[in-house]
């Protein structure tokens, strides 16, 4: 499936419940210590540092899991809108829903991700506890943080059998990922504040092609759900539509949906606009799971 939407008007009834529902589900958030010890930073050093995972599990799972990237320019994390408020919005559709207190790099660049693979693998080591199915385990990002899930989408390993530890054991793929007016080049359109914030103020050109997520795509990238305001003026949309170009040349199952307005944030976290990828998302989930 290779398609790309253009959103000219979209009104929702107030009574759609996209982004406002109800979940009755007799779990409360848990939140949990991603890493348990020593924290690794990627460079063979490791600091003594807790990483959050919070997980809200709805009340009639319909086995998918997804890994939740807060945005915040690599600087800090918008835990609210682009957090916790989506995993109760996944909750209300049967998805469990993982939010991720991810490290901030302050230039190390590896840091992040190896947050984001090692939640992917806790969803997996964790999947018979909380009713997930191994392979509809995805991660959705918005802005940095949606660079964040590109990255994870397109730099990842099937774990090491032989560890001792059982997640460490599993693999980091995801098996899709949904990126909302994300960051993804970190080259000429990317936003300047999350390249600082990741790589550093004089980063390699080899470190810079590395975290241009467009520029790692393969055949083996999973299917991916992208959605951009066109007139985003801060992480210009030029960032979703190559990673939505990549994926196609590497025959991969995507879907890009171009907002004509709402801005960076889509006005604030509501609204049509941002009703519009949240249905839409729903239903291409859906329709990728069938397959």
């Amino acid at each position: 499936m290779r398609h790309l939407l253009i959103v000219t008007a979209f009104v929702l009834p107030l009574s759609s419940g996209l982004s406002v529902f109800a979940d009755d589900s007799p779990h409360k958030p848990e939140t949990l210590s991603l890493w348990n010890g020593k924290t690794p930073n990627g460079d063979g050093t490791s600091e003594e540092v807790d990483v959050r995972l919070t997980l809200h599990r709805p009340a009639k799972p319909n086995g998918a899991a997804i890994v939740i990237c807060p945005g915040g320019g690599y600087g800090g994390l918008v835990t609210g809108g682009e957090g916790h408020g989506i995993a109760k919005w996944l909750n209300g559709h049967g998805i469990t829903g993982l939010v991720l207190e991810y490290r901030l790099p302050k230039g190390r660049p590896y840091v992040p991700l190896l947050d984001a693979q090692r939640a992917i693998r806790t969803a997996r080591a964790n999947a018979k506890e909380w009713n997930l199915d191994t392979k509809k385990i995805g991660i959705i990002g918005f802005s940095a943080g949606g660079h964040l899930a590109s990255t994870a989408a397109t730099h990842f390993d099937s774990g090491v059998a032989q560890s001792k530890d059982p997640i460490t054991r599993q693999s980091s793929r995801p098996d899709f990922a949904i990126l909302v007016y994300p960051v993804v080049t970190m080259d000429k359109t990317t936003h300047a504040g999350s390249r600082r914030n990741l790589l550093g103020d004089k980063p390699s050109d080899e470190l810079i092609d590395l975290f241009s997520n467009e520029k790692q795509v393969t055949a083996e990238t999973c299917p991916t759900y992208l959605a951009h305001a066109l007139d985003d003026r801060v992480v210009v949309p030029a960032n979703s539509q190559a990673f939505h170009d990549a994926l196609k040349q590497h025959g991969t199952a995507t879907e890009y949906l171009q907002l004509p307005s709402g801005g960076h944030g889509l006005n604030g976290y509501k609204g049509p606009m941002w009703d519009a990828w949240q249905k839409q998302s729903l239903e291409w989930l859906t329709k990728l799971h069938r397959k």
